[in-house]
């Protein structure tokens, strides 16, 4: 790609580009110099794991989080027990592919907490859960050299997607679990409103607990579907430098992903897409980053 320079920092999330498979995310970030990828649950499991694995060590590109686990908050019984297996199960993927990626991959697991069991109004008790299924799989997360990071989703999605809203109540709910298992996700769209969140990423930094730093922009009026929001660093109201400085000042130096869930942009081609994240971070958030 020309008349960019790739933030060597950059990752793009494949969710950026959902409708490529595999081959096509990992072969257009290539072609466009960025040196990282997130990869998702979906398309790993459609070519398997092991041809996954070997996919993206042949990329020679790092992995930077797996997306994703979760889903916790509903009463114990068996479907509650089928979500923790299949956490379970996200562990072992995220471990094998950290290991197949290039130096610095990172075995970060990215978890969404899960919204309001149906017909339920007890969102401290759905908190609650939450809590307690991290802890359930901390210890095995520990031994596979996993982290677990909970991510806080703007509270539009409590009661559908994520009852943990804020990074304070993400830090509360693994307070007492090895930083090393459990940590917590940054996302600009999600966080950005909060104005604790300064001090939210600065506490998460002093515990160690910075497990990832997720990117895109917030415009208003939003779509119909509100989970098809984000935007491109830097097209709308999100001031990336006080947030990307406090990361900056934790200590967090792995890679920053672009997140997009955004039907006009996944309408795009995927090589198209990813030459104009790489563009928009250069201008947005690059210039509060230390080491690019």
């Amino acid at each position: 790609m020309t008349g960019t320079r790739v933030d060597p920092r950059l990752s793009l999330n494949q969710a950026t580009v959902k409708y490529a498979s595999l081959a096509e995310a990992l072969n257009a970030t290539v072609a466009a110099g960025i040196e990282a990828i997130g990869l998702w649950r979906e398309p790993v499991q459609a070519v398997g794991l092991a041809e996954a694995a070997r996919m993206l060590a042949d990329s020679g590109l790092r992995c930077s989080t797996y997306c994703r686990g979760g889903f916790f908050t509903d009463v114990e019984g068996p479907q509650r027990r089928a979500a923790l297996d299949d956490n379970r199960r996200a562990i072992e993927e995220t471990a094998t592919l950290a290991a197949a990626g290039a130096t610095g991959s990172r075995a970060v697991l990215v978890l969404v907490a899960g919204g309001l069991p149906e017909g339920s109004r007890d969102l401290p008790g759905a908190r609650a859960r939450v809590r307690q299924a991290v802890a359930e799989l901390a210890d095995e997360a520990l031994a596979a050299g996993v982290t677990l990071a909970l991510e806080p989703l703007h509270p539009m999605f409590a009661s559908d997607r994520a009852v943990v809203s804020t990074l304070e109540q993400a830090l509360d709910l693994v307070a007492d679990l090895p930083p090393a298992a459990a940590g917590v996700v940054v996302d600009s769209f999600h966080i950005w409103w909060d104005p604790r969140v300064l001090a939210g990423i600065a506490r998460a930094g002093r515990e160690g607990r910075l497990a990832t730093y997720q990117v895109c922009d917030w415009r208003t009026p939003l779509p119909a579907d509100v989970l098809l929001a984000r935007h491109y660093p830097g097209d709308g109201v999100i001031d990336f430098g006080p947030l990307t400085a406090a990361v900056e000042q934790t200590g967090y130096d792995g890679d920053v992903e672009v997140e997009i869930f955004n039907a006009d942009i996944w309408a795009d081609a995927p090589a198209t897409v990813v030459a104009t994240v790489a563009r928009k971070f250069a201008a947005a958030v690059s210039p509060y980053l230390v080491s690019s």
